[in-house]
């Protein structure tokens, strides 16, 4: 028995689409486009530094001289936009350098903006990578343990991304998962002038074994413990609409599914549900491992990171933060997917 679609198109034959590739281009019903993408990059001090990560080959960390010339090359590319992430020359336990006038992110974003100010500046807003102690907030040590202090937190939150935004950052990025501060950020924002800043919120961000190298790169390792007290759990998807609905409640513009390729069905929960902007994280697992059997010859690189992509679009992500945003911008002008 045909189905009621079908019923409807009995002459429907799939194949006639599929005889060339501009016809299969022409009917696609999802696209991939360099205007998605947003490049992360990670900043420390110094000059003329390019210090290779090696747990994601062609991934760098990068003195504010040389991120500028990466982000002058990706922008050529057409790629609108970047995610920084900073390290500071120093940590302590009070996150310090996360919204001091001259930190490192702060110097990034000024000198981004006057050598390339058509370009999308994004600054990740979190403590983890300037806390002594890699956590991503205010830590009280009691007879029961190191415990995580929430509200004092927001403080520091909100005055990092204040401070990103006096240095001139199109959108701050909350990346903590405390709860409350898209609501302490966006009131700072607001509070200091700075009421059309958007918030992309790390709505969805799960504790995952997938950030692995993210740790080495960002050098933010937890000293202790780890995240799973305020990241969330693998196994809940209603918890993450609940944390969508709260971030939007209290201020957010953007909301982002962290990772992205094992949590698909998260993602297409929360664009249908709120139908808001939102973002796809491909972390920094997702990048290694697709380089790490591309290396052994066991896979096509440029078609798995292809089809994964394609994969988070077609589940619903507008915006697509991914480590292979050079590669795929070059891909992309050889051959439009």
């Amino acid at each position: 028995m045909s189905s009621p679609l079908t019923g409807q198109f009995p002459t429907y034959r799939p194949r006639r689409l599929r005889q060339s590739r501009a016809l299969r281009s022409l009917v696609a019903e999802t696209r991939l486009s360099v205007e998605q993408l947003v490049l992360p990059l990670f900043v420390r001090p110094g000059r003329k530094l390019r210090r290779a990560i090696e747990a994601m080959p062609g991934v760098f960390q990068l003195s504010p001289d040389e991120l500028v010339r990466e982000a002058t090359q990706i922008h050529g590319l057409g790629v609108p936009a970047v995610l920084l992430f900073g390290l500071p020359a120093s940590k302590d336990a009070k996150a310090s350098g996360a919204h001091a006038r001259n930190g490192i992110v702060q110097e990034t974003v000024r000198l981004l903006k006057k050598e390339l100010p058509g370009l999308l500046v994004i600054t990740d807003v979190c403590l983890c990578e300037y806390m002594s102690h890699g956590h991503c907030g205010v830590v009280r040590r009691g007879k029961s343990g190191p415990r995580i202090l929430n509200d004092p937190t927001l403080k520091l939150l909100a005055r990092t991304a204040v401070s990103h935004a006096e240095a001139g950052a199109d959108i701050v990025a909350p990346s903590d998962m405390m709860d409350g501060r898209v609501r302490a950020i966006r009131a700072a924002l607001d509070q200091s002038g700075f009421t059309e800043t958007p918030i992309m919120s790390y709505a969805v961000k799960f504790a995952s074994a997938f950030y692995g190298p993210f740790r080495e790169a960002a050098e933010s390792a937890p000293q202790f413990g780890d995240r799973r007290s305020y990241q969330m759990d693998a196994s809940n998807a209603t918890e993450a609409l609940r944390e969508v609905s709260l971030d939007i409640q209290e201020g957010a513009d953007i909301v982002m599914v962290k990772p992205a390729l094992a949590y698909l069905d998260i993602l297409y929960r929360v664009k249908t549900e709120f139908g808001y902007p939102t973002a796809a994280y491909a972390v920094s697992a997702e990048y290694s491992m697709i380089k790490a059997a591309a290396a052994r010859g066991w896979i096509d690189e440029r078609a798995i990171t292809m089809e994964s992509l394609l994969a988070m679009r077609r589940a619903g992500a507008d915006i697509l933060i991914t480590y292979a945003a050079r590669d795929v911008a070059c891909w992309l002008k050889e051959s439009p997917a």
